[in-house]
């Protein structure tokens, strides 16, 4: 007979006395955790999304008016461009050379690149008083006042002198104008110019050497050359009257390059940017006088 092996019971029961529940499918639990962890996941993900959308709508919701109050302030531009009603700025307006109001051209050129600088070895603010410039070889038209009127030459041949150094005058050496003292027949010859109508511009005005040449400015240097015809050379040989701060005298600004004006250093005549100091102001001051030839 053969032997029998007796089976187990289809369910025993623990020792504590729990039987697994049958009921229900084995890994329920873990299924319920997972799906509870996902949808805290997507819940997160979908919280920091409306966040990180809603940051950027606050900053752009800003950023109108940031940017109109940088527009209303005054910027780098605008700090840096003088106020029309700046006393301290470049001389503007006429000055009397003839009765004809001289304005400034709006022509450009692309004329010489060098800039010239120094100062004169002489020239001091003290000696820039306008008590210093007296009237000598001839009459000096300008009539007096506040501000300084600019002078109209007797003839149309003149000699130009400078303010603060009232015994010198322009002068042509070795084609460049320079300030020197009148010597000879011929260094007063070299002296004497006859004023035109600017070839630039008919207001404004140029000044013809005895021998058919004009005073131009070239690398910023004020010399004698013939005319040759262009257009850059009736430019630069234009130079329009603005008003002294010195009786009777003129500041002459450069036609195409509105903001420099003719001044001598090292008595080298030459045309330099306009700047707020006592020194320029007298550097560049010149009376129109009677010719001295």
């Amino acid at each position: 007979m053969p032997e029998t092996t007796p089976q187990p019971p289809p369910h025993p029961a623990w020792e504590n006395g729990w039987a697994p529940d049958t009921s229900r499918a084995p890994g329920t639990r873990r299924l319920w955790l997972a799906g509870t962890l996902a949808i805290a996941t997507v819940v997160a993900c979908v919280t920091a999304i409306a966040v990180s959308h809603k940051a950027p709508d606050k900053t752009s919701s800003a950023g109108p008016t940031a940017s109109a109050n940088t527009d209303n302030g005054p910027g780098l531009l605008s700090f840096a461009s003088p106020s029309a009603s700046d006393p301290s700025g470049a001389p503007k307006g006429s000055s009397g050379m003839s009765a004809t109001s001289p304005t400034a051209s709006t022509s450009t050129s692309a004329s010489a690149t060098a800039t010239a600088t120094g100062t004169g070895p002489k020239s001091s603010p003290s000696s820039a008083q306008p008590s210093k410039s007296t009237p000598a070889q001839g009459s000096s038209g300008g009539s007096g006042g506040s501000g300084g009127s600019g002078q109209q030459p007797s003839t149309t041949r003149t000699s130009v002198r400078s303010v603060n150094y009232p015994d010198r005058y322009w002068h042509v050496s070795d084609g460049f104008v320079k300030l020197d003292a009148p010597r000879g027949s011929e260094s007063r010859a070299d002296s004497t110019f006859t004023v035109v109508k600017g070839l630039a511009n008919s207001s404004c005005y140029s000044f013809r050497t005895s021998d058919g040449k004009y005073l131009r400015h070239r690398n910023f240097l004020l010399r004698a050359d013939g005319n040759d015809g262009s257009s850059l050379f009736s430019q630069d040989a234009t130079f329009c009257a603005r008003t002294s701060s010195y009786p009777g005298a003129v500041m002459l600004e450069s036609v195409n390059y509105p903001g420099r004006f003719l001044r001598h250093q090292n008595f080298q005549l030459k045309l330099v940017s306009y700047q707020n100091s006592d020194l320029y102001r007298a550097d560049s001051a010149f009376r129109l006088v009677d010719p001295l030839a």
